[in-house]
Parts: structure tokens; C-alpha cells; sequence
């Protein structure tokens, strides 16, 4: 990496307030990692289309972090600062900075191709955690080949993002460099914090959590039997699938039924959760993105939530009726996964624990659009992503952004599920809907 050079950018205004929700439900989940971990980081890359110069793409990240309000913020601690009672229950402010300045690495392509050498850089530069309070929450370097910007590399902290927000990034991206005028500026996280501080948010906020005590009121306790077997070193492995085959009996079964792709995993992972466990009820927390309102589809920050999901796996059920059950099911919960977290756990406090096992689905459009014409009817290969020594759930399935195939990534504690279990989830998940499609 060569250079750097700094960038100056300014936005509209400045200001400090407490946290949005979004942005308490990320704070709450960094703590359980070690001070400095990158596990929440989001690296990203992003291709430099045309012939644009080097200080074109300087000023469109100028431009881009004087609009988005969540790429120049700091997160300190807060309760001596302002008075405000969101903040203390957090212990945490936000702090806009009005204006400053980005260093910007520069790195020669030096023949790789500068895409893949951006997507490289990306994970080096989140490959080390943010210091919230004094560092900006993006890290960024520009790849050059022949003189020109082909490229840049970034680095974000999830209090500033989720992965909606790197969409819209994305979306704008083409109209920053070219100097084009963007829309008016959408709502930003102080905004959302004041409205949520609201009485009209206070209500959201309890007719939310009002749903989820009537579903863990539902929800069987615990979903797992004590652990059987020792884990390993570390104990939370995480596999992951790609299975173009699977893709396409998503997609004809998804047509078929009447009801969206990932409703259709959602209702198999529900199926084999209730095998695995013996379990008629099988309840899980979805990570929610919150952008169903037109206002926040737009907006740049942390909006993820956890909605909760309890379904009834009725023996005898058909897997069209489980699934067509689990899409109504996941349409409510994504409408209560908007509320104050400190006042979840309360309800958590007093109700019992929330379910421990996890599904997300961070695809965009909803489908693969790349999927081949004649997916192969071979299976998908399964492979190693990852292990750590401590995460809060017991099983974690996540759909992947890929869209030439369908990516499924399954976190388990090995105590409960070993390594070859974790790998045989992800294949029955997949023989299971392939053999549906061909019946």
C-alpha cells in the first residue's frame, strides 16, 4: 500500500444523542468479544466504472461521508456527557462530527486484477477492530492500475452499517462519482433516536415487545438438550454450502407455494430443527433489517433487530403447509423487531430466555438473479468459515449475498451439534428441498 492521502470532507451539521436501537443492539452484542476483535467488521469493494481521476473519487468520498451522517460518528461513553435517559441506559452517546478528514491508502494493481486485490484489501483493512470513540468508523484505500482509480477498499464498523446500508452505498456510488445530485438527504440515526425516544416511538416500542412476550410465552424451554459431547477448542464452528441445485428448487418451490425464497429455507431449517430436537414447537430469533418503512429503506446506519419466530411443526404436516406457515409467521415478526433493547431484556429478565437458535437472510433482491440456466444436479460443496471460542446462540443458519448460487452458511456449538452434524444439517437442508422440487 502506497501513499496515503487524506480527504476532507463536511456535512450538514453536527451533534451528539443517545443511540438508536440498532445501534444499542450491535453496542450490546460487541461486548461479548474481546476489546479490538474485528468480528464485526464489514469489509467491502466496490469497482471504479469509466475513466474517472484519482481526486474524482477523492470527492466522491468526501461526498458520500458529508451525506451519510453514520460514517462520520464516534460512540463514547455517554452518561456524563448528556443527561439524556436512552443514553445512560447504555452507558453510550453517538457523536456526529461536522467536519474532518479520511485517510485514503493507495495501492498499485500491480497486474492482479484491481476488484479481486480490492476485495483483499477490504478484509485487511477490517482485519482489526475500531476504536468507536476516536476513530471514524471507515477505513478505505483506493487501487490504481495504469494511473487510474479502478477500485476502492473499505472497511466498516457494524455500528455504522448493516448490510442493507452497504446497498445503498453501492446504489449511490456511480451518481457520487460522477457528480450527479442525489436525493434529499434521508433521515439520520439522531433523527431515528429522537423518534424513537418519542411517545409515538415508546408505543412502537411496547406494542412490539407485547408480541414477544406472547411468543416466548409460546416457545418450548430449552429447544436443546444439555450438551451430550465435548466441543471442541473452539467451540462455535461454522460450515458453510454453496448449491446451485439448491438455489433452483428454492426458486420453483417458492413460485409454487406462493410465498418468497427465504420463507421456503426458514420453513426447511424449522423442519429439521424440530427432528434434531424433538420438538412439535421450534422457536428462533430472525435478524430483522428494518427497512419495510419507505423512509429507512434509503438511510445508511445499524437498523438490524432481532424479531422473534415461534411455529408449530404439526406431525403430519405437508412441507408446503409448514413453509406457507412460516412465511405468515416471519411477516409478523418482522413487524415487532422494532424496540428498545433495554427494555427487552427486561421483559427477558422476567419471561425466561430467548430462543438461542438463529436465522438471517442478507440477500437484497430476495432470489438469485445469476442462477445457470441448467443449475448441476450434483450436490453442493460444503466447507469450513470459521470457529470461535464463545457466541451467543446454540445454531445460527445464515443465507448468503451470492447471487449465482445459493449460499448458506450454519454456526453451531459443537457441544450440541459436532462438526460432521453441522455438515449433515446443511446437506439434509438441501436434499430436502431438492427432493421436494423433483416430487
Amino acid at each position: 500500500m502506497t501513499g496515503p492521502v487524506t480527504v476532507e470532507f463536511a456535512g450538514a451539521r453536527s451533534g451528539q444523542g443517545p443511540l438508536t436501537w440498532g445501534q444499542r443492539a450491535i453496542w450490546r452484542l460487541t461486548e461479548w468479544l474481546p476489546p479490538g476483535d474485528p468480528y464485526f467488521n464489514m469489509p467491502w469493494a466496490l469497482p471504479v466504472h469509466g475513466k474517472p481521476d484519482l481526486p474524482t473519487v477523492l470527492a466522491a468520498l468526501a461526498r458520500l461521508l458529508g451525506r451519510h451522517e453514520s460514517l462520520r460518528t464516534n460512540w463514547i461513553a455517554g452518561s456524563d456527557v448528556i443527561g439524556h435517559q436512552g443514553a445512560e441506559q447504555c452507558g453510550m452517546v453517538q457523536r456526529v462530527a461536522g467536519h474532518g478528514w479520511l485517510t485514503v491508502g493507495l495501492v498499485d494493481a500491480a497486474g492482479a486484477r484491481p476488484r479481486a486485490l480490492a476485495g483483499e484489501i477490504a478484509a485487511e483493512l477490517a482485519g482489526k477492530g475500531f476504536d468507536y470513540a476516536d476513530e471514524l468508523p471507515v477505513r478505505c484505500a483506493v487501487v490504481m492500475d495504469g494511473g487510474r482509480p479502478r477500485a476502492v477498499a473499505f472497511a466498516f464498523t457494524h455500528m455504522a452499517v448493516d448490510g442493507r446500508a452497504l446497498d445503498v452505498i453501492a446504489g449511490e456510488w456511480p451518481r457520487l462519482l460522477s457528480g450527479e445530485p442525489l436525493p434529499p438527504a434521508v433521515p439520520q440515526p439522531l433523527d431515528l433516536a429522537a423518534e424513537e425516544g418519542s411517545p409515538e416511538g415508546a408505543a412502537r416500542g411496547e406494542r412490539a415487545l407485547r408480541y414477544w412476550r406472547a411468543a416466548l410465552d409460546r416457545m418450548p424451554r430449552p429447544l436443546f438438550a444439555a450438551p451430550q459431547g465435548a466441543p471442541e477448542e473452539s467451540r462455535f464452528v461454522k460450515l458453510g454450502m454453496e448449491s446451485a441445485a439448491l438455489g433452483a428448487a428454492v426458486t420453483r418451490l417458492a413460485a409454487g407455494w406462493g410465498v418468497s425464497t427465504g420463507s421456503v429455507l426458514l420453513g426447511a431449517y424449522a423442519v429439521l430443527l424440530s427432528r434434531l430436537t424433538g420438538r412439535g414447537t421450534v422457536a428462533m430469533q430472525l435478524v430483522v433489517g428494518n427497512r419495510h418503512d419507505p423512509r429507512l429503506a434509503p438511510m445508511v446506519a445499524a437498523l438490524v433487530q432481532d424479531g422473534i419466530f415461534v411455529l408449530d411443526v404439526a406431525r403430519g404436516s405437508s412441507l408446503a403447509e409448514v413453509v406457507r406457515a412460516a412465511h405468515q409467521g416471519v411477516l409478523a415478526s418482522y413487524r415487532h423487531a422494532r424496540y428498545d433493547p433495554a427494555a427487552q431484556r427486561a421483559l427477558i429478565e422476567e419471561t425466561g430466555p430467548p430462543p438461542t437458535a438463529y436465522f438471517n437472510d442478507v440477500r437484497v433482491a430476495g432470489g438469485w438473479p445469476n442462477l445457470p440456466s441448467q443449475p448441476p444436479a450434483s450436490l453442493g460443496r460444503i466447507f469450513p468459515v470459521g470457529a470461535w471460542p464463545e457466541v451467543d446462540a446454540d445454531v445460527f443458519l445464515s443465507v448468503g449475498p451470492a447471487t449465482h448460487t445459493c449460499r448458506l452458511d450454519l454456526l453451531a456449538d459443537t457441544a450440541l451439534l459436532p462438526r460432521e452434524a453441522i455438515e449433515a444439517m446443511l446437506r439434509e437442508v438441501e436434499t430436502l428441498l431438492v427432493n421436494e422440487e423433483n416430487t
